[in-house]
């Protein structure tokens, strides 16, 4: 939802309003939500022509939950990239939006030397824990080849 740029539609006493996907979620069992307010809708903008997404994940079987993974919403106009969106999960405790990660990557094009920016800046923001998944070193390094595998294949899907 973050990489969608998705609103959250929420109802309570005192009316209706919006959070974005980006700002809804505070900590683990913590959302942006008043403990009178219901989640009511999910807003998701169409994606304007050009755009590429990917969404990748490392887990150890099927059914299991990632070691890390990497949701990338991009658009491409003559190999120029206009707007990106990195997303990170299980890597902290609430989903990750990679700002700095994704503004890297706007007003150039998307290649391997801007992915691997991208994706060294995106692995920086992590926070994950040790835990069955693995130590938290390997998760974070997971995660860095999750947001390199992603962006390459939303970038070909843009193109």
């Amino acid at each position: 939802m973050k990489a969608l740029n998705a609103r959250f539609a929420v109802q309570g006493p005192n009316g209706a309003r919006e959070i974005a996907a980006r700002d809804y979620y505070e900590a683990a069992y913590f959302t942006a939500l008043a403990e009178d307010e219901m989640l009511t809708a999910v807003r998701i903008p169409t994606p304007p022509a050009g755009h590429g997404y990917a969404y990748e994940k490392q887990k150890r079987k099927v059914g299991d939950y990632a070691t890390a993974a990497a949701a990338v919403v991009l658009t491409m106009s003559g190999g120029t990239c206009g707007s990106a969106a990195i997303a990170l999960t299980n890597v902290a405790s609430t989903a990750l939006f990679a700002e700095e990660a994704s503004n890297s990557l706007i007003g150039g094009t998307v290649d391997e030397a801007a992915i691997a920016k991208a994706a060294s800046l995106a692995a920086g923001i992590t926070e994950p824990a040790s835990d069955g998944r693995g130590p938290a070193e390997f998760r974070t390094k997971i995660a860095e080849v999750m947001v390199k595998r992603a962006l390459a294949r939303a970038a070909s899907r843009a193109a």
